[in-house]
């Protein structure tokens, strides 16, 4: 706060006093609101990185994972928050499947139900009344309206929002693997508006993959035993999508890495899902229990599991996935062009950007 100028006007010790006072207590004020606001140190200087944080990025074991992971929770539960509110259209199928606007009523369960309440109108009798007390069993249904439908319409915008917001956090979550340091809100916009045309295309393309393999996993699931081509292709639906669900981690990689086509991504995604499968399958379990905890704890205390989702879950599966690939994509891309072109580490963040 200035003081007065004026010579005329002489402040006493006690009122310099009470005005420093002041300000103290309003820089404590701000810095108790920035401490419950998880975007209010967003752009700030982070505390630097560690001093053997380049170790673990060149020596990414098992254990060097929960060093990493405890130094980093920070950063993972903001890199969450900016996965969900980028993704913000799937509030909007969240409120449709909470029911709030749809009309729920009842209808009968089965076929039956029709003829034998004839029967029962114009001819009761005790058979006919044990029958309808078995088959006149309504089933609740509910009725989408025409404000459901308007939102479920909102919501398929997720199908623009996911790439871009993927690539922002990938980038992020790679720098924090490499050990470089991270400005959260500054280095997300970048990546998405440096990488906005691939991201949207491979975005759309992601969803709609995606969407298929959950629904050829259905179908077959409930045609399961019909005959043996239902058996075998449910199965094979199951290894396509773990397959994808490995390629997708690198995909993502190599988009805010290289400047490839999409077409290359998918055939290289393709070869480190296979030269990598190792730390794959390290990376399948360890999101394998996650997911589990998280289900358990729905069992359990069903409020927590709920909102966890909303404040690690995301994030955390995808910084297991990119631990686990980033060091296969470095291995057989990186290296070998820092070799070639004999770039050193200092420059390799620069040098990255035109591989």
């Amino acid at each position: 706060m200035p003081y007065p100028d004026n010579q005329n006007e002489r402040l006493s010790l006690d009122e310099i006093e009470e005005m420093e006072q002041a300000e103290k207590k309003a820089r404590k004020k701000e810095e108790r609101k920035a401490r419950f606001n998880p975007f209010a140190n967003i752009n700030r200087d982070g505390a630097g990185v560690e001093k053997d944080e380049e170790r673990i990025a060149d020596h990414p074991s098992l254990g060097n994972f929960f060093v990493l992971l405890g130094r980093k929770l920070n950063q993972l539960l903001t890199v969450n928050l900016m996965l969900i509110a980028g993704n913000f259209p799937i509030f909007f199928a969240l409120f449709v499947m909470g029911g709030y606007l749809s009309i729920h009523t009842t209808s009968p369960q089965n076929l039956l139900f029709a003829p034998l309440r004839t029967v029962v109108m114009f001819d009761p009798s005790p058979a006919t009344g044990a029958l309808w007390s078995i088959f006149s069993r309504q089933a609740s249904v509910t009725v989408l309206t025409t404000g459901d439908y308007i939102l479920l319409g909102l919501a398929a915008l997720v199908v623009l929002t996911f790439g871009p917001v993927r690539v922002g956090v990938t980038y992020i979550l790679r720098n924090i693997v490499r050990g470089e340091p991270v400005f959260l809100w500054h280095d997300f916009w970048h990546t998405i508006k440096r990488n906005l045309r691939q991201a949207l295309i491979y975005g759309i393309m992601d969803v709609l993959i995606v969407f298929l393999i959950v629904y050829d996993i259905l179908f077959f699931n409930l045609n399961y035993g019909a005959n043996m081509m239902m058996n075998i292709m449910f199965f094979m639906s199951l290894m396509l999508a773990l397959l994808y669900a490995f390629m997708r981690i690198y995909i993502y990689l190599m988009l805010i890495t290289f400047d490839l086509s999409i077409f290359k991504m998918f055939k290289n995604a393709l070869y480190f899902t296979v030269l990598g499968i190792k730390r794959n399958m390290m990376a399948l379990l360890g999101i394998i229990l996650v997911l589990s905890v998280n289900y358990l704890l729905l069992a359990v205390y069903f409020p927590l599991g709920v909102i966890l989702p909303f404040i690690m879950v995301p994030s955390l599966c995808i910084f297991i996935g990119i631990y686990a690939a980033f060091p296969k994509i470095k291995e057989i891309m990186i290296d070998p062009y820092y070799a070639e072109h004999g770039v050193s580490k200092v420059n390799s963040a620069n040098a990255e950007e035109d591989v």
